[in-house]
């Protein structure tokens, strides 16, 4: 089949985007605001962008917590979601209020990030701090926004050391979870290894 992405008629029940561009990571971001209530939502729009210095990037359909206050503060933190953990992700993504904080609706520790000043979810066996760099509005064919790209600069790294053997991090052994579509996700186990020709 073929169908027009711009008038999306593809005959379906439920668009099949997300269903294709598959696995996406899942960035289990977590905020805080300028009156200082910790935030904690899942975005199944995220990836890395440049190693050299490091960015990653977020999409958020509406102007959600989580952008507002990154555009307060300046700072964020991206928390590895993993299979352990799949519970308190999910929970994390109730839509609550602002005053509420997912750390605690999620039954999670926050621990203080190292160089920037928000919460990072203590279970989680990885986490990125990142800085705000820049948010992109994302506009539809009307010329309105109600999709932002969220960019920020990698500024520090955790890693729980259990992942680390001989110089690597063992990234199957952290069970990290994938978004794909409808309500469906992956769990990262299979790890095998392909080099490059050059």
């Amino acid at each position: 089949m073929f169908y027009d992405a711009i008038s999306n008629d593809h005959g379906f029940a439920v668009d099949p985007f997300k269903a294709i561009v598959v696995p996406r990571p899942v960035g289990w971001i977590s905020t805080v605001s300028a009156e200082g209530v910790n935030n904690l939502a899942p975005y199944s729009f995220f990836n890395a962008f440049a190693d050299a210095p490091n960015y990653v990037a977020f999409g958020s359909g509406g102007r959600k917590d989580s952008l507002s206050n990154i555009e307060a503060t300046g700072v964020f933190a991206i928390n590895l979601a993993t299979y352990d953990l799949r519970e308190a992700m999910n929970a994390s993504s109730a839509n609550v209020p602002p005053h509420v904080d997912e750390f605690q609706l999620a039954g999670l520790t926050p621990v203080p990030c190292r160089l920037i000043s928000c919460m990072r979810v203590g279970e989680s066996p990885a986490v990125l701090e990142c800085r705000h760099f820049q948010t992109v509005d994302l506009p539809d064919d009307e010329g309105r926004v109600q999709d932002y790209l969220v960019i920020g600069r990698v500024v520090g790294v955790h890693i729980d050391d259990r992942y680390i053997v001989d110089g690597r991090v063992q990234t199957g052994a952290m069970k990290p979870i994938a978004r794909l579509g409808y309500a469906e996700y992956a769990t990262v186990e299979n790890v095998w290894r392909m080099r490059r020709p050059d």
